[in-house]
């Protein structure tokens, strides 16, 4: 397994030169940036995202949008903390060494990598994130998968990663996010719900003015439906020429 990118010819290593090849023409400062957006950046982008996505959905849309939203949120670290847990024995298994120990000529702006390369953690985790927070929220979610999409670029860039590395992360994390949602999300909503329907803890889920709106709108809608309607009761209203025939 550990010869699948070895040879030179391979698209596999191609790529590679050719992404990591950039950071030999860019400047210093440059390549200190990508460095940090690689390793901590990116990560730390996508959990302000997630409480910047918690924010929003818990003030807007109904009751039930928010539960659901909330528990994807709640998905996503789960199902990224599942895949990084499924990827320590692929890793062991596939066996790859990182792009540097077996080519020469390699840029390599993260050092102490000693661990195998397959299947990429950062983009594993980053793209868990990215379609968990997509199950939430579409728009957050897009933003999030662009950000892992970046996230993958910078392990090769950096030279510490095959491109095939990368795709074997987004396919892992994405898997283990869309096959695990449905039992998943069965067993949080009811949880996210219990919790919306309690008093403080209820703010996690619903805000102070998105739950003061469901009150009115569910006041108003109990007032209507108890409001006493005039109903016909099938006896037609005299005539003045039914009174003159009487009279």
């Amino acid at each position: 397994m550990a010869g699948l990118a070895i040879d030179g010819s391979n698209p596999d290593v191609s790529l590679l030169y050719d992404i990591n090849g950039l950071a030999k023409s860019a400047p210093g400062w440059f390549d200190r940036g990508v460095e940090f957006v690689g390793e901590y950046g990116i990560m730390l982008a996508l959990v302000l995202l997630t409480l910047w996505c918690w924010w929003s959905v818990r003030r807007r849309g109904a009751a039930e949008d928010s539960v659901a939203a909330v528990a994807g949120l709640l998905w996503a670290p789960l199902a990224a903390g599942v895949a990084l847990l499924v990827n320590i024995p692929i890793r062991e298994f596939v066996g790859r060494d990182r792009p540097f120990v077996d080519h020469r000529g390699l840029d390599v702006l993260a050092a102490g990598k000693t661990d195998f390369s397959f299947v990429s953690d950062h983009a594993t985790l980053a793209m868990a994130l990215g379609a968990g927070i997509f199950v939430a929220h579409r728009g957050f979610g897009l933003a999030a998968i662009g950000l892992a999409l970046v996230e993958g670029f910078s392990r090769v860039y950096m030279g510490v990663h095959y491109p095939t590395d990368v795709i074997g992360g987004f396919a892992l994390g994405t898997a283990v996010v869309l096959l695990l949602a449905p039992l998943a999300m069965a067993l949080l909503t009811p949880l996210v719900s219990a919790v919306c329907r309690s008093g403080r803890v209820g703010l996690l889920v619903r805000s102070r003015a998105a739950r003061e709106a469901d009150r009115a709108e569910a006041a108003a809608a109990a007032e209507a439906a108890e409001a006493p309607g005039t109903r016909t009761l099938g006896i037609p209203e005299p005539r003045p020429d039914d009174n003159n025939l009487a009279a």
